[in-house]
This record gives C-alpha cells, sequence and structure tokens, in this order.
C-alpha cells in the first residue's frame, strides 16, 4: 500500500486584503516547507487568483466553496470549473459554518463534491460534529450520517 502524504491546510475565511494578503503569500514562499507536506490555503474567491499568482505551485490553493453544477443562473456561486480557470486546485466543501449558517445539507455538500472531482479538483470534505452535537454524545452518528451521503 502506498504511503499517504500528510496534509496542512489554512483557511483564512473571510479576512485579508490585497496589502495583508500578498505579505503572507511573501512570507509563505520564502518558508522552509517539508516537501513531503502538501500545504493548502484556502482563502476568500475575490482573492483567488492574487494568492495563485503569489505562491509557488508546490502550495496548493484552495476555493472556500463551489457549487453543484457548471453554470446557469445562480447569482453568487462558483463552480469548479471556474475556481480552475484561476488555476485553483482545490475545494474545501461542507465546512461546519456553511452547513449551520447556509443550512447546507448532507445531500448538497455530496452532490458539490461529486461535481468538484468530475470536474478535476481535489476536494477538502469537512466532516464533524457542532459543540453542541458533540457535547450531546452525538459525534459518531453526525459523522457517520454526514458520510453516509458521499457513499
Amino acid at each position: 500500500m502506498a504511503s499517504r502524504q500528510f496534509c496542512v491546510g489554512g483557511n483564512w475565511k473571510m479576512n485579508g486584503d490585497q496589502k495583508s494578503i500578498a505579505e503572507i503569500c511573501k512570507v509563505l514562499s520564502g518558508a522552509a516547507l517539508d516537501p513531503g507536506t502538501q500545504v493548502v490555503i484556502g482563502c476568500p474567491a475575490i482573492y483567488l487568483m492574487q494568492v495563485r499568482n503569489l505562491l509557488p505551485c508546490s502550495i496548493g490553493v484552495a476555493g472556500q466553496n463551489s457549487y453543484k453544477v457548471s453554470k446557469g443562473a445562480f447569482t453568487g456561486e462558483i463552480s469548479p470549473a471556474m475556481l480552475k480557470d484561476v488555476g485553483v486546485e482545490w475545494v474545501i466543501l461542507g465546512h461546519s459554518e456553511r452547513r449551520a449558517i447556509f443550512n447546507e445539507s448532507d445531500e448538497l455538500i455530496a452532490e458539490k463534491a461529486e461535481h468538484a472531482l468530475a470536474e478535476g479538483l481535489k476536494v477538502i470534505a469537512c466532516i464533524g460534529e457542532s459543540l453542541q452535537e458533540r457535547e450531546a454524545g452525538k459525534t459518531n452518528d453526525v459523522v457517520e450520517r454526514q458520510m453516509a451521503a458521499y457513499a
């Protein structure tokens, strides 16, 4: 069995501006990173092209979301093809904040993941329980439910 590569991801969420992002990219570009570790940066959609242009190819760039279809009347959504068009090779899907704030269902997230994979993106599938679910002892149930949607 082939060994798996260790992966470290950083999600900037809805933070940063052009200046601060350029500074972070400069630091990352000069950092001594382990070549055996895949480093992936998730940044706001508006800065994806800037980040991809500033970081070396050895550092992956992730969109923080993508939709389940290629194109259409879906105001505000981004397709996997659009992410790829600006050099992005990863996408974060199923983040707890999108599940909670935007009421994204397990089924929708699985559809997004299926489409992203079919379009050639690598998917960071966020799986896990909320604090309330953890405190209620529902961790295994939540993880099983979320994973079942991918089956």
